[in-house]
């Protein structure tokens, strides 16, 4: 490299390489936040903020070079910027399909929850050398030996860098927080740390609370269960006896409708309805369809809303339970139908280990476990995440009629996930006609699924299974995020506002009983919601067992709906970040009318956080329920026995 003696000689000083390292560092992080991440900036403070905020971490992390000595200490300069590079850059990746920042639970569990990896890699492109061109001009510096000279640097001198890293970074907290009080207690969203604090320190205070969460267990007792216990009791609705026991004896099958909203249901693409079937369902006569349901997942996606479906606990607010606590005690679902006389069973096209279920299964206490290795997963058949829905149920039948009578069947589908791209010849449906694929393809996929699922009811009327099962159906999660707001704007008719965005959370439920008079429920609910009422038409008393859902069929029903991020929706007002607005206007409102419900929504959150951290329910057992040991379930062994 070619440079004038005067930069060269700059550059070689003590400080000189150090400082540029990070300069570049700094205003790279500023550009990311500028052009990638949809912080919610609002006032001049936060924008200084936004911009002062790398400062600290970038003097801090790059300031340990400092102590190597010699082409060491470039060598660590180098070394130092890549990783900060590299996590920077994991983050813009990740959030483009999550919108949401990566956790250190998610980095340490990534290859056994490959969906987070494999959806955030489809969203790189080549343009994103762009994020490592500062790396790369360091590199090439001290490659080429532009800087070459490096004396020794005083201890003293290093301690004032990482002083001055301090500084920096407590006048940004004291900043924040008059902006934001109590930033670090009363946040659930990651998107105001970051905001605040900056991406970098973000990952140290997760990094932190991580650490913390994961002694909890050890210093959990039984006393910790009282107030949970009081809290529960205390708000239990009752039952509803023209529903309760509608099911009694019934065998139940779950269906997972991976990425499916509720805005879809009733969607018309060029004339052409997208999911026909789930629309004739709306008002079938043994059905009930709840039009305002929502998803209340966290990082875990789709394991979080398993999770909730088994347990009427809430997931987790950083990592999933599926890879943190699946060897937690837990009094699911599956384990209580067992012990009371049913087989249960679950069905999914892709390897037992995706999202660590062959041990999170044996903790709900699931007899039976078909994976991809009972299916034919031939090229043909297998697309995306695993096997497509289809050739998924079909294949799933014979298994299906072979289980013991009643059983719990549960099947996750896969077909219609991100990046909602269909395998050639798999469907003649439109594509939506906006600018951006990912939404023109949701049309496809979902329609595929539709399709899936009306061959499947097909399928259960032909083997006598039909007259006999209720069927519950449920959007897992999202499929849109909020960086596709502008195509969804086409989609709507209406602007995406934060307000608009958290009433797109709802998904579609089903409930189907035969012999049981449907309707259309307009009742506010979440997933978590969903076992209470479930059991409740299958006759199960459920007072005894620790839940956080609320029956959604009973005449007392509770309708507050707590996201993972601490937004909360209930029918009159929805609370999103410290905004309160009026529904079904939008009309922002004051604070003070969302602030009852808000903190009942918050303590609930803590409740169930604390239960699963602590892993409480060793401490308690519901009476006439026997504890679960998962070395009783083996699911390397032929399922089929």
């Amino acid at each position: 490299m070619d440079l004038n003696s005067q930069t060269k000689k700059w550059l070689n000083k003590p400080y000189s390489l150090f400082f540029l390292a990070v300069v570049l560092l700094w205003i790279k992080t500023y550009v990311v936040y500028q052009i990638e991440f949809d912080l919610g900036i609002e006032n001049a403070l936060q924008k200084f903020l936004l911009f002062l905020n790398p400062i600290s971490s970038s003097l801090f992390f790059l300031g340990i070079a400092l102590f190597f000595t010699g082409k060491k200490r470039l060598w660590a300069i180098v070394g130092i910027d890549l990783i900060m590079s590299f996590l920077l850059y994991a983050n813009v990746a990740y959030y483009r399909f999550f919108n949401d920042f990566i956790t250190l639970p998610t980095i340490m569990h990534t290859n056994s929850a490959s969906e987070l990896s494999d959806s955030a890699l489809a969203l790189m492109n080549g343009t994103d050398v762009f994020y490592f061109l500062d790396t790369i001009l360091l590199l090439m510096l001290v490659v080429f030996k532009v800087v070459s000279k490096q004396v020794p640097i005083e201890k003293r001198k290093i301690q004032l860098v990482f002083a001055s890293a301090l500084v920096i970074f407590g006048a940004n907290l004291a900043m924040a927080e008059v902006d934001r009080p109590q930033l670090l207690t009363r946040s659930f969203d990651r998107t105001y740390l970051v905001k605040y604090l900056g991406q970098a320190n973000y990952q140290i205070y997760d990094a932190i609370k991580t650490a913390r969460s994961s002694s909890q267990r050890a210093f959990a007792s039984s006393n910790d269960l009282t107030d949970i216990r009081n809290f529960v009791s205390s708000n239990r609705t009752p039952v509803n006896p023209e529903y309760f026991g509608a099911a009694k004896g019934m065998n139940v099958i779950y269906i997972s409708m991976e990425s499916l909203q509720n805005f879809m249901i009733g969607k018309t693409q060029n004339g052409q309805e997208v999911t026909p079937f789930l629309n004739s369902l709306v008002n079938d006569e043994n059905t009930f369809y709840f039009d305002n349901v929502f998803h209340q997942v966290g990082q875990g996606k789709t394991s979080d809303a398993e999770f909730m479906m088994a347990n009427s606990l809430f997931p987790l607010p950083s990592g999933a339970v599926a890879m943190e606590k699946a060897q937690n005690t837990y009094q699911a679902q599956p384990a209580i139908l067992s012990q009371n006389g049913y087989t249960t069973a679950s069905f999914h096209g892709n390897n037992k280990t995706f999202w660590n279920r062959d041990q999170l299964y044996k903790s709900f206490g699931i007899d039976k476990f078909y994976d991809s290795a009972y299916y034919n997963m031939s090229e043909d058949d297998v697309w995306n995440y695993g096997l497509k829905d289809k050739p998924f149920f079909k294949e799933s039948m014979p298994y299906l009629t072979e289980l013991k009578q009643p059983f719990e069947a549960k099947f996750i589908t896969l077909s219609n996930h991100f990046p909602f791209d269909m395998a050639p010849g798999d469907t003649d449906f439109p594509a939506a006609e906006t600018n951006d694929k990912v939404v023109n393809g949701y049309f496809q996929t979902a329609h595929y699924m539709d399709e899936a699922l009306e061959e499947f009811f097909g399928y259960l009327k032909e083997s006598g299974l039909y007259d006999n099962t209720m069927i519950v159906m449920y959007g897992d999660h999202y499929g849109i995020s909020t960086n596709h707001n502008r195509a969804m704007q086409q989609v709507t008719g209406e602007e995406i506002t934060p307000y608009k965005n958290a009433q797109l959370q709802r998904i579609p439920l089903y409930i189907h009983v035969p012999g049981t008079k449907g309707k259309v429920v307009h009742e506010y609910g979440g997933q978590v919601d969903i076992r209470q009422t479930v059991l409740h038409l299958l006759g199960i008393n459920t007072n005894d067992f620790i839940s956080f859902g609320s029956d959604l069929l009973s005449p007392q029903h509770r309708e507050i709906v707590p996201f993972r991020n601490g937004d909360v929706v209930t029918p009159e007002y929805t609370s999103v970040g410290d905004k309160c607005y009026a529904n079904p206007t939008g009309e922002e409102v004051d604070l003070e009318s969302c602030k009852p419900f808000k903190e009942y929504a918050q303590k609930m959150l803590d409740y169930s956080d604390k239960l699963v951290y602590g892993d409480l329910l060793r401490f308690y057992e519901p009476r006439g329920f026997q504890p679960i040991n998962p070395e009783d379930y083996d699911y390397t062994t032929d399922q089929t026995k």
